[in-house]
């Protein structure tokens, strides 16, 4: 029995192919570097909005961009993505039937031109939208739940099944990885994911060969001659060179960091969050002495019953849990969704951030 359930764990039985550790391993590097990133630029605008904002409004879209730069860098370069080079691991074209791998290139030519594309959108685009379309799903999932916009009749019955039915199309989605999976720890499959089969390519190690040309290649491109020629090839040069040591400094930067990224990860884990909070528990903080000074800030009235966005009687009052002021449940959900930030003190804030409370009169 041992011997028939032994290839599960061991090496596969082909040659180049990796194992079902190594693959699952790469795919859950980049997954960690994301929310360890957010965090950080979490820290920078609530340290400095009106400097640093706007990396948390548009965190996704900035993440999306480097992305983007860094694995173009990559599949151009070693025929891989960002982890999947980390891993020593580089992706070949399979044929039409899938069965066996066309004639390999150099890893250092890089994938042909129609499975980079497909690799580019399936690494970087599909993601950015799966992350755009959950954040859908919450906002029209809160704006259901409190009546904030409700649908007009037309809409109504659209609105409700698509709600209902994003938890069935995500399990199918969620389930599919699964079975792929399975498949290739049983030997069934060349793909471990359905992203590599919908680019049309598998993953393999790197060989002897491949590390030497890898190590060429970057030593000829560190002594390579200014060209001489018109401006605009100089101007072309130069760009390609910044764009390259970019990412040479996001790869070396999360070479560095991958460790740390994933003691983060391990860090703020709900599992973890119990007894990191029976350590890091403090007296309850001052009030924040930050306050927001720009134009069109609204100022802390006097009353302390009365709701600095509207200047009316709070009803049904709502907290910002990023600072602590307390607003109409309306008012506070309009401008949060709005601007991203407390009105108060310009604290990077969401929608998850309000908490809504309740007192004895109401």
């Amino acid at each position: 029995m041992a011997e028939h359930g032994a290839h599960l764990t061991a090496a596969s039985i082909y040659e180049d192919r990796p194992s079902i550790f190594e693959v699952v391993a790469q795919d859950s590097l980049m997954s960690a570097v994301r929310p360890a990133l957010q965090h950080v630029a979490k820290v920078l605008s609530e340290s400095n909005p009106g400097r640093y904002g706007f990396l948390w409004r548009w965190f996704d879209e900035i993440y999306a961009l480097l992305d983007l730069h860094l694995q173009h860098h990559f599949l151009s370069r070693c025929s891989a993505s960002f982890a999947e080079n980390f891993y020593s691991l580089k992706r070949v074209v399979m044929s039409y039937g899938g069965s066996k791998p066309r004639q390999r290139r150099s890893v250092t030519a890089g994938l042909p031109r129609r499975p980079h594309w497909k690799s580019l959108c399936l690494l970087v685009l599909v993601p950015y939208l799966r992350t755009k379309l959950e954040a859908l799903v919450s906002r029209l999932r809160e704006e259901d739940e409190y009546s904030i916009h409700p649908p007009s009749s037309a809409w109504k019955r659209f609105y409700r099944a698509f709600l209902a039915a994003y938890p069935f199309v995500n399990l199918a989605w969620e389930g599919w990885f699964l079975v792929q999976q399975l498949c290739y720890v049983l030997g069934k499959s060349r793909h471990h994911s359905p992203m590599l089969m919908l680019a049309g390519v598998q993953l393999v190690r790197l060989t002897a060969e491949d590390v030497r040309a890898l190590e060429k290649a970057a030593a000829a491109v560190s002594r390579s001659p200014q060209p001489a020629g018109s401006l605009k090839r100089q101007v072309q040069s130069a760009a390609k060179k910044a764009l390259g040591g970019l990412a040479f400094s996001l790869s070396t930067g999360l070479s560095v960091g991958v460790f740390f990224l994933q003691f983060l990860e391990w860090w703020y884990s709900s599992e973890n969050q119990e007894s990191i909070k029976s350590l890091t528990a403090l007296p309850t903080p001052p009030p924040p002495v930050h306050l927001d000074c720009r134009a069109g800030s609204p100022l802390l009235p006097k009353l302390k019953t009365i709701c600095p966005l509207c200047r009316k009687i709070r009803a049904n009052d709502t907290a910002l849990s990023t600072s602590g002021f307390v607003f109409c449940y309306r008012c506070a959900y309009n401008y949060v969704k709005q601007h991203q930030r407390c009105p108060i003190t310009g604290y990077a804030t969401e929608l998850q951030h309000l908490v809504k409370l309740y007192t004895p009169e109401n």
